[in-house]
């Protein structure tokens, strides 16, 4: 499951707009994040998604995109233009396609590669959908995963959310700010609609009173499961919160955030915190952080923040722009396997390790990476030093850090070790991908 959020000149600290995104995954499916430059391509060539074959178009704009390893499509990105997007997984009424179209990660990047504004990415995706569906299998080990999807979607002036059921959608313009979870949101106050969704919800007899998008399409029983009331409700508070002064470190502080003072990731049968860990097979299973992003437009060239690394509680987020080599060497791109040399991987193995006694192993590490992360900032706002280089510098004090804080954890004793279930669970999940302690 994910969570979403956008903030517009009205709502931030400093007139910009600001992009969030966690994008949860299965726990043992590393995430890429990755630069594709602009490219030209012949007339009538194809493009090879996640599923299918579909006409490519003779230009691409350049992208910063997070996408899990196995896939063509990606969770989250942003194009020189300063369009950004980001999906969630949404749970409907109508069936899923299984094969043979498009998936919301597709969408959403071949979005970006083709769209220079926020309004043209918005129809680019209706139009898709219309021509190629969506849906596929969406789950990297589960299978029988499959969900349709809904889209934040914005650039430098403003915001849409995009929501889909089938072939059917609704569109709503985001007038501060907006988050979204793993549930439709739109429900009378949509903008534009799909000009046949309303006669088929009312011949489905799924309209009751006046029409809503999110009460006619939604799907109860998942939706409620997945916890997504309470994580956007959670998001939403943040937002409202910070009202005027959101910026890139309140929003660092939003995708970390547990909502509980006293949150261990062994607790809660759902899903209900921004910042995710996987915790069972069958509620928390596709609700691990696996990869976290925050893009922040001003006049300039769109800034983007990632961890590059699951668990942003316990990560940095390292700036990076569309200049130079934009994403230094991060070892092997990660695999189904775990990899000591590859970056996520390495990352991952804290996170398994500090897993074991989450409390007051993660006391010991979150000094360091607030200095690291307090000087990151300082050098990008305040120093304006916006270049390849600093990117470089980020990533390589990161690695640094991950190797002393392994042996800073190896070293520290369990104080409070979390219950049977739990423990089963990640041994088994550290089974399957050769992690070893």
């Amino acid at each position: 499951m994910c969570d979403t959020f956008i903030a517009l000149p009205n709502a931030t600290y400093d007139g910009s707009v600001v992009f969030a995104k966690n994008s949860d995954r299965e726990a043992n499916e590393p995430q890429i994040i990755e630069y594709h430059p602009s490219k030209l391509y012949p007339k009538k060539s194809h493009l090879k998604c996640t599923y299918i074959n579909i006409p490519q178009v003779e230009k691409t704009h350049a992208v910063i995109i997070s996408r899990p390893f196995w896939m063509w499509g990606a969770e989250m990105g942003v194009n020189e233009h300063g369009v950004v997007i980001g999906n969630e997984a949404v749970f409907t009424k109508l069936k899923v396609a299984k094969n043979k179209v498009l998936t919301g990660m597709d969408l959403l990047r071949l979005a970006l590669e083709r769209s220079n504004s926020a309004a043209t990415a918005k129809q680019l995706i209706i139009d898709l959908l219309q021509e190629f569906g969506q849906g596929g299998v969406g789950g990297y080990q589960d299978k029988n995963f499959k969900y349709h999807n809904s889209f934040l979607i914005a650039d430098k002036t403003e915001a849409w959310v995009l929501e889909t059921a089938g072939i059917y959608w609704a569109t709503k313009k985001v007038d501060d700010f907006y988050a979204i979870s793993n549930a439709l949101t739109i429900g009378e106050d949509f903008d534009d609609i799909h000009p046949e969704a309303i006669a088929f919800a009312n011949k489905k007899g799924w309209v009751k009173g006046a029409f809503s998008f999110s009460k006619a399409f939604s799907d109860y029983l998942y939706t409620t499961f997945s916890g997504s009331k309470a994580r956007q409700c959670r998001a939403s508070e943040l937002l409202k919160s910070n009202y005027f002064k959101i910026d890139v470190t309140s929003s660092m502080a939003h995708l970390r955030n547990h909502h509980d003072a006293d949150f261990t990731p062994s607790k809660s049968l759902i899903g209900n915190s921004i910042c995710a860990h996987a915790a069972n097979a069958i509620s928390r299973h596709a609700s691990q952080t696996t990869s976290a992003m925050i893009v922040h437009l001003t006049a300039d060239k769109p800034t983007v923040w990632v961890t590059a690394t699951s668990a942003p509680c316990l990560s940095v987020f390292k700036p990076m722009w569309f200049t130079g080599m934009v994403i230094p060497d991060l070892g092997p791109k990660p695999e189904a396997l775990f990899d000591k040399d590859s970056f996520w991987w390495k990352n991952e193995l804290l996170h398994r390790q500090i897993l074991k006694d989450y409390k007051n192993r993660y006391a010991l590490i979150i000094p360091e990476r607030e200095k690291l992360e307090a000087r990151l900032l300082k050098n990008v706002y305040q120093d304006k030093k916006k270049t390849f280089l600093e990117t470089k510098i980020a990533f390589e004090e990161h690695w640094k850090l991950l190797e002393e804080w392994l042996q800073k954890i190896d070293n520290a004793s369990i104080k409070k070790t979390p219950n049977l279930f739990y423990k089963a669970y990640w041994r088994r999940l550290n089974k399957k991908v050769g992690i070893k302690f």
